[in-house]
């Protein structure tokens, strides 16, 4: 898929609420990574002295698409979950 247009508010439902309730959508973004996480100072370890890169490094990507998540805000409780990610280009909130 290229490209798919997603409406600002959706009516679906919500748990917290028990009922359909009016959501506010936008799209997922990752958080900055911790420098200083447990699996990235461990793997900053690795790959000092002998022995060199403990794995290779990613020299091209395979896919051209990323799955883009949708990010559902209740309105009415503010509670937040995700609607699994669709894989396409470019999703666009209208």
């Amino acid at each position: 898929m290229i490209g798919m247009k997603v409406p600002k508010e959706m009516r679906v439902y919500c748990p917290k609420c028990k009922t359909h309730t009016d959501h506010q959508v936008s799209i997922y973004k990752k958080g900055k990574d911790r420098a200083m996480a447990v699996g990235n100072r461990r793997h900053e370890r690795d790959e000092h002295g002998y022995g060199g890169q403990k794995f290779p490094k990613l020299k091209r990507t395979a896919k051209t698409t990323k799955k883009q998540l949708l990010r559902l805000t209740c309105r009415t409780c503010d509670d937040t979950r995700y609607r699994f990610g669709i894989r396409l280009r470019k999703l666009e909130i209208t």
